[in-house]
């Protein structure tokens, strides 16, 4: 058996494309497009009666959320954890490096705090000299 085709061959639909990150890999391994991502996120924020972006906003949100450019507020990571049907540590919204950032923090306010001690102890014995 053999097939012909008259006529010039159809275009080719794009290949679906995300930055290599948990959110951009989890919207292409539901074989959405950003587009339809966005549409997806809208209709669930109408059917929850959640105010949210608009379309051409979103959509620029969602690829800089994809390419770790800035990081969804709560309303839209549990937006994204529903329409995609996963938690938020899959999506990399709780990253095991955040705690690591928390900690590194405490280390630095732990710091400070004894530099003030430090420097307030100096201070009251430079003060006690000079009476």
């Amino acid at each position: 058996m053999t097939v012909t085709a008259e006529g010039p061959a159809p275009r080719q639909p794009q290949l679906l494309r995300a930055a290599d990150t948990p959110l951009g890999r989890a919207r292409v391994a539901r074989g959405w497009s950003q587009e339809k991502a966005v549409r997806a996120l809208i209709l669930l924020a109408n059917a929850w009666g959640w105010q949210i972006a608009a379309e051409s906003s979103l959509k620029v949100q969602l690829s800089r959320w994809e390419h770790g450019g800035s990081r969804p507020n709560e309303t839209y990571r549990a937006l994204l954890c529903a329409a995609y049907r996963t938690t938020p540590e899959a999506l990399g919204f709780d990253r095991p490096g955040q705690s690591q950032t928390v900690k590194s923090l405490r280390e630095r306010v732990n710091a400070l705090e004894a530099l003030v001690e430090s420097l307030t102890g100096a201070l009251s014995a430079v003060q006690g000299v000079q009476v």
